[in-house]
């Protein structure tokens, strides 16, 4: 399989393309405003281009591929997900460690059996996610009610995503570094990389794309997530933003080794199948290609990524050497806590179809 210049030079032909009308497509729809795709193999980006607006609200913004967005679950595996594979590489934990041994509110009753293991494929047990910050919105206060968190089904027995999981992950990374999450993805994972427009609570807000309503104001650099939100915006599950191109940079470092911050074995390990349920295929921290992944149906079994609740996702195909990543910022058109409305099940139908064609249109034998 080669890739083919003559067929990139027609599918990125500009509004003509069966990727520039895809993504027009769902931008009428009222999906999301604009967005950033950035296409690229292990060793160089395709394309990178950017689409609409990234502001509506309360003027309009022409978007640019350097818009900084709100990766929301991405979070989990750019940031929390390397942070314990530093981590695991160091000697500090290991995968089957007991919670309990890091955070003593894993002590007791059924949270005793929960391990490591369990908080990274989503199998502990513990409830999607809490309505803690309804509450209380102090942050340390907010921490010690989320710890109080009871199991919702035994550990082991199932897959049910849960942002608490990766928020407690968190909590493991402070705790063995004494270091803030930030300051510890930012001194071992961003910096290395030259990840320049990577991290928590941006300074400079005006290359970011704005999310939601809340308290007010229209987020613009701030968290989209309440739990991120409220615990001053740093969080295992969420809270973190980023550029496309930054995004590609870390990604071509799990599959290229030039670039490798880690050992190719970690990689292969955090990157592969562990559990399955139904439809769900589960890594460490990462998705896996399963038959309804949002990386549609045409990347390898091998394939693996993650999406955000703002419009975000990345995959990554190690076996065509191939890295998608789209970035927009549906919420800051339509945004119902606990509801799915149109625009979440536009974007989930968006997905595999954009990844279709640009597979499609990229190779052939």
């Amino acid at each position: 399989m080669s890739y083919d210049r003559e067929l990139e030079n027609a599918m990125w032909e500009e509004g003509t393309g069966p990727i520039d009308r895809l993504i027009s497509r769902y931008m009428d729809y009222g999906t999301f405003p604009g967005g950033v795709l950035l296409v690229g193999t292990d060793k160089e980006v395709i394309l990178e281009k950017a689409y609409g607006y990234r502001a509506i609200y309360p003027e309009r913004e022409e978007n640019a591929t350097d818009t900084v967005y709100d990766l929301a679950s991405l979070t989990k595996v750019v940031a929390t997900t390397p942070a314990i594979m530093r981590l695991l590489e160091w000697g500090e934990i290991r995968l089957w460690d007991p919670v309990k041994r890091f955070l003593p509110e894993f002590s007791t009753g059924l949270k005793e059996d929960v391990r490591v293991f369990h908080l990274l494929t989503h199998t502990s047990g513990l409830p999607p996610y809490s309505n803690a910050w309804r509450y209380t919105q102090n942050s340390i206060e907010l921490k010690e009610e989320l710890l109080k968190t009871e199991l919702a089904y035994k550990t082991g027995t199932n897959i049910v995503y849960s942002c608490l999981n990766f928020i407690f992950l968190g909590y493991i990374v402070e705790r063995i570094t004494q270091k803030s999450l930030d300051r510890f993805v930012r001194e071992q994972i961003f910096t290395p990389l030259k990840m320049v427009d990577t991290g928590y609570l941006p300074e400079d807000a005006s290359k970011v794309a704005p999310t939601c309503e809340r308290d007010g104001k229209i987020l613009r650099g701030e968290p989209d997530d309440e739990l991120a939100y409220y615990q001053g915006g740093v969080s295992g599950n969420a809270g973190l933003f980023s550029t496309a191109r930054d995004l590609y940079k870390y990604a071509r470092s799990l599959i290229n080794p030039e670039y490798y911050i880690f050992s190719p074995y970690t990689v292969e390990a955090f990157t592969k199948e562990y559990v399955s349920y139904g439809e769900e295929k589960k890594g460490l921290g990462w998705m896996i290609k399963s038959i309804n992944s949002s990386c549609g149906d045409l990347f390898s079994e091998r394939s693996f990524g993650h999406t955000g609740y703002t419009g975000t996702s990345l995959w990554i195909d190690p076996v065509k050497r191939l890295i998608v990543i789209f970035l927009c910022n549906r919420t800051h058109l339509s945004r119902k806590v606990g509801i799915k409305d149109e625009s979440s099940e536009r974007i989930i139908e968006f997905r595999p179809r954009l990844h279709n064609v640009i597979v499609a249109s990229m190779y052939r034998h």
